[in-house]
């Protein structure tokens, strides 16, 4: 492949913090506790999210899909797959969050991207199981590890926030807004900010 799309699903093609409101609506203390730890870099994201999502009951399941389901999605999304099928470009949803809740969200548009990477749950006991044959040394879904699955001459990545930090680090193209602008910047580490998908699609457009 010439050039390869990975990009963050929660809070980058969410419109809001999907995943980060379900952990606070079915775990409160513990993600109020665990959260702010995560985004300070105090502990690691595998530790944290793995903590929290184990604390919660399998019966709960149905109702964190509700709870998603309607969840809107970012403008552009959709022109930015369209505009990447006419250049052949596949596209790849690396999420650090629960692949039911992406699937639920993205309804027949999964059916546009290349592949969806996420967490998954086993239910057969009493509390969420994490699963997850990407785990890394500090991520869940080690996103570095995903893309060196997908061997390309360019790769490209997009997200928002702390789970896409080691990801954008890795990656020369990276589109990124929010919490992960501010990393980046810290590490004086260049980016494309964006705001909405439209942003990304007229920066491609111009590079390709």
């Amino acid at each position: 492949m010439r050039r390869i799309v990975f990009c963050d699903f929660d809070g980058t093609i969410t419109a809001q913090e999907t995943f980060v409101a379900v952990l606070k609506e079915f775990a409160p203390e513990l993600a109020a506790d665990l959260i702010p730890q995560m985004y300070a870099l105090k502990i690691t994201l595998r530790e944290g999210v793995r903590r929290i999502l184990e604390s919660i009951p399998s019966s709960r399941l149905s109702e964190i899909i509700e709870f998603t389901r309607n969840q809107p999605i970012r403008e552009g999304f959709p022109e930015l797959l369209d505009f990447l099928d006419s250049q052949d470009i596949p596209f790849v949803v690396v999420s650090g969050g629960l692949r039911e809740m992406v699937e639920a969200v993205m309804g027949d548009l999964v059916q546009r991207v290349k592949a969806i990477h996420a967490i998954d749950i086993d239910t057969s006991n009493t509390n969420f199981q994490v699963i997850s044959p990407y785990e890394g040394e500090t991520e869940l879904v080690d996103k570095v590890k995903v893309m060196e699955m997908y061997p390309a001459d360019v790769k490209i990545a997009i997200g928002d926030s702390v789970t896409d930090l080691n990801m954008a680090l890795s990656t020369p193209l990276v589109f990124a807004r929010d919490r992960l602008a501010q990393y980046l910047s810290d590490r004086n580490k260049d980016y494309i900010a964006w705001n909405d998908f439209f942003d990304v699609l007229h920066a491609l457009k111009s590079k390709i």
